[in-house]
């Protein structure tokens, strides 16, 4: 009876194994290849949304996990993996955001412990306390448009399908929120 199932089981890995890409490459290395390159973008926009850098980890780590286990229902008539990834990096982080405030409200916002790094002008420190700060002062919504374009690097198309909107309504949102981002900074400035 053993050598019977023995039989059966030739070959299992070979049917199991990922199907290979027209590419040449398996799903898990087309896999690999978009979470390398983006996953520095992903965990910074993640991070900006989040405002916390363990978390933004977590978040990441969850973000990539989902797209793996739904990576065949990826469609690339509807945008490229990269978008794809930041939408699934967006409702994760959402979710944390909605758990948080089940959970507790900060009375006010830590403060950055992090020293800044010893090779940066005074200047650099400057204009970077600027715009933190006016940052910290638009709407969440607004700062995740400018996260997503300039952390995630997102065109406006693949902006608009992150956010469900249109795509000149994606430019639209963006340039609006630029112009309140450069207002804050020139008031502060």
């Amino acid at each position: 009876m053993t050598d019977q199932a023995e039989d059966r089981s030739r070959g299992v890995i070979e049917t199991v194994a990922s199907p290979v890409l027209s590419s040449g490459e398996s799903a898990w290395e087309r896999f690999e290849a978009v979470y390398r390159s983006c996953r520095a973008d992903v965990y910074a926009y993640v991070a900006t949304l989040l405002r916390d850098h363990a978390a933004a980890e977590d978040v990441t780590a969850l973000a990539f996990e989902r797209a793996y286990r739904r990576r065949r229902t990826f469609d690339r008539r509807r945008g490229d993996e990269r978008a794809w990834v930041f939408g699934i990096a967006r409702n994760a982080a959402l979710d944390e955001l909605r758990r948080r405030s089940r959970v507790a409200t900060l009375v006010s916002e830590p403060e950055d412990v992090a020293e800044p790094v010893s090779d940066e002008s005074d200047e650099i420190t400057l204009r970077r306390t600027t715009v933190r700060t006016a940052l910290s002062g638009l709407d969440p919504r607004e700062r995740e448009i400018i996260a997503l374009k300039f952390h995630g690097g997102l065109k406006n198309a693949e902006l608009a399908r992150v956010l469900g909107v249109s795509e000149s309504n994606a430019g639209t949102l963006l340039h609006r929120a630029m112009e309140k981002l450069r207002k804050a900074c020139d008031a502060s400035a």
